[in-house]
């Protein structure tokens, strides 16, 4: 049996392609990743995939009996389409022996249809929100947001959204660090918030994405001094207000609320590469002392800055 963590990759028939390869690759077997993945289907053979497209897969659900993790991907048609009954089984048998399920868009269907979804919270892509609350009505359906985390179970929104969740569960596994290291490798932002709306409508466009992403980087380098609503407005050229309900759209968060977690973002990532003890840190990320460090770091992550660094550091 492999030391690394176990990824099961179903593939069911309509499978998205992008949904299928985000796990896949976040996951895949390097150095830097103590994972391994296992693409896996219904059964070992041609699987039918969404967008002109098919999978051939070596395994079968067997794959799923060994699996730490289970991600489902997205696939078509899921609120007339039913998995097999066998897939079902397949789930539930992984959920009662401790495995970690989580869904990438429509997977979402199949955790509902196998009653893993019961009595909590989830999210799907958007346009299948509706049918989800509809035809799983004990399920908390959430369409504002990209992904769910339910501890063991997860569900995510569409397909950019299973990379968030990705990232999402490798801090959950080895900490801020290697999460922003996979994030390089990607090109992807190191962290959308799971609160952040999956579609904000808009009657007039606003051209301010890269303002507001400057200013993000911006502040990321001066985390260090005080950093308030009016500093980052003034950087981004805008009235506070605006730069206030502009933030909260594109992040999921209020600035201060986003600065904080910046923060202690930059302290995780020192404790695990580093060995300044928590004042120096503290006094380098901004939050001023080890007391306040400590404060946040309880608050936000429901741990020590010590006991983090026992369990992350390399």
């Amino acid at each position: 049996m492999s030391a690394n963590h176990l990824v099961a990759v179903l593939v069911l028939d309509g499978a998205k392609p992008l949904d299928v390869g985000i796990p896949a690759q976040v996951f895949s077997h390097r150095p830097s990743m103590p994972y391994e993945v296992r693409v896996c289907g219904a059964a070992p053979g041609l699987v039918t995939g969404g967008d002109g497209l098919a999978y051939h897969v070596a395994d079968g659900l067997e794959a799923l009996e060994h699996a730490d993790t289970v991600f489902v991907p997205g696939y078509r048609a899921p609120a007339t389409t039913a998995p097999p009954g066998a897939v079902v089984d397949a789930l539930r048998a992984a959920h009662a022996r401790g495995a970690r399920l989580a869904a990438i868009s429509t997977g979402a269907f199949a955790l509902a249809a196998a009653g893993l979804l019961d009595g909590k919270g989830a999210t799907t892509h958007w346009h299948y929100t509706r049918a989800l609350a509809e035809r799983f009505p004990h399920v908390r359906v959430d369409e504002n947001v990209l992904f769910v985390d339910e501890g063991d179970v997860l569900t995510s929104a569409g397909a950019a959204s299973g990379i968030d969740l990705c990232l999402h569960l490798v801090r959950r596994d080895h900490g801020v660090g290697t999460s922003n290291h996979v994030a390089r490798r990607l090109v992807a932002a190191p962290y959308r918030s799971g609160g952040q709306a999956q579609y904000v409508p808009r009657s007039v466009p606003e051209p301010l994405g890269d303002v507001f992403a400057s200013t993000r980087e911006w502040a990321l380098r001066h985390l260090a001094e005080r950093l308030t609503l009016e500093t980052l407005a003034r950087h981004a050229r805008v009235s506070p207000r605006t730069f206030s309900r502009r933030f909260v759209e594109d992040t999921g968060y209020t600035p201060m609320q986003w600065v904080l977690r910046a923060r202690v973002d930059v302290a995780r990532e020192l404790l695990e590469r580093t060995d300044l003890g928590v004042e120096q840190i503290a006094h380098r990320v901004g939050l001023g002392s080890g007391a306040n460090l400590r404060l946040h770091f309880q608050r936000i992550l429901g741990t020590s800055p010590t006991e983090y660094r026992h369990t992350f550091s390399a």
